[in-house]
């Protein structure tokens, strides 16, 4: 049985340019919090399908645009 590609996508933050506004926690918090300052925390964890849509929501709203959505090689 052979394994296919899939594509999957994370978060990153670039800790940079982030100035802690927590819009990206509050679109989606199932994947991010905030630290004690207010800055973003991810997990790294590939974003299941389901979250896709918010995740991007979350990334296009960041007004520093330090919230980014990453396509990553996976296997299915």
């Amino acid at each position: 049985m052979s394994r296919a590609a899939t594509v999957q996508v994370r978060l990153r933050v670039d800790p940079v340019a982030c100035d802690a506004f927590g819009f990206c926690a509050e679109l989606l918090p199932e994947r991010v919090t905030l630290d004690e300052w207010g800055y973003p925390i991810v997990d790294g964890r590939p974003v299941g399908p389901h979250l896709v849509d918010l995740a991007a929501r979350a990334a296009a709203e960041c007004p520093r645009r330090a919230l980014h959505l990453e396509r990553v090689a996976g296997t299915a």
